[in-house]
């Protein structure tokens, strides 16, 4: 699976999670850019993300993530091991 289509089922994660059904994901989006995202929904969205993409993410992983693009890359690298 290659960047753009994990990022366009992320996007979709995005957009249900977030109940904003045309928000435009970008690698520099944080939490800080999407007035809906907070603990919970944070929560809500990486369980989606594993259950979509079929992984969990490792706790040191997700310290390690500072914006979308960070979570992209490491989606890209654990579904294509």
């Amino acid at each position: 699976m290659n960047l753009e289509e994990i990022t366009e089922k992320t996007q979709l994660i995005f957009r249900e999670i977030f109940q904003e059904p045309n928000l435009e994901i970008k690698p520099e989006m944080t939490a800080n850019d999407v007035d809906k995202w907070d603990s919970l929904s944070h929560l809500t969205m990486i369980a989606r993300v594993e259950e979509t993409f079929g992984f969990k993410f490792k706790l040191k992983e997700m310290v390690k993530m500072k914006n979308v693009g960070d979570m992209l890359v490491l989606i890209e690298e654990k579904v294509n091991i």
